[in-house]
């Protein structure tokens, strides 16, 4: 019991930060084409797989990132994906520090890794039809280093790994599309 106490107490006082409060941070994520909440223009969404979209990346543009920061990772995310693991739209890493926005449709500072498409770039919304509203979860990570270094071809997971244990901040944004029933 005595060597399982410390144990618990470690454990119970992790669950309790977790549980905190968050600090309110001013590093913000906004985009000039959707808001956050609102839904993703059709001149974002994928054009391929039953979708008709323009497949252009959203301009995005970010204020107030943390003391410290050398780098940003980029990351979209769609969790609702029927995948039992979401689906990767956009992976952005080494991100040089003094960029503040990315234009629509580019050009991409730093390097596009792979998306769950099976390459690099964006890769527009496009849900199963009548799946319901899908949230593309955009976080913007402000990193402790230069540059995280992946191999070429690295998968999202690793990305985020790296950008999770280098991370000093994050901004989020979320937009949102539903694919009618067709």
């Amino acid at each position: 019991m005595r060597k399982l106490l410390p144990i618990l107490m470690l454990s119970f006082a992790a669950f309790a930060a977790d549980k905190a409060p968050a600090k309110k941070s001013g590093f913000t994520l906004s985009s000039t084409d959707f808001k956050s909440g609102g839904t993703i223009p059709d001149k974002q969404v994928f054009n391929s797989f039953g979708c008709s979209g323009g497949n252009v990346s959203p301009a995005l543009e970010w204020k107030g990132a943390p003391e410290g920061t050398k780098s940003f990772v980029l990351m979209v995310h769609d969790p609702d994906a029927p995948t039992g693991s979401g689906w990767w739209h956009w992976v952005v890493y080494n991100i040089p520090a003094d960029t503040k926005s990315i234009p629509e449709g580019g050009p991409v500072p730093g390097t596009e890794g792979n998306t769950d498409f099976g390459k690099a770039g964006w890769g527009g919304p496009c849900p199963p039809p009548g799946s319901g509203k899908h949230h593309y979860q955009f976080t913007l990570y402000a990193l402790k280093v230069d540059k995280i270094d992946v191999p070429q071809g690295a998968t999202a997971a690793m990305v985020g790994f790296y950008a999770n244990m280098n991370a000093i901040g994050k901004a989020k944004l979320t937009g949102l599309y539903e694919r009618k029933k067709e």
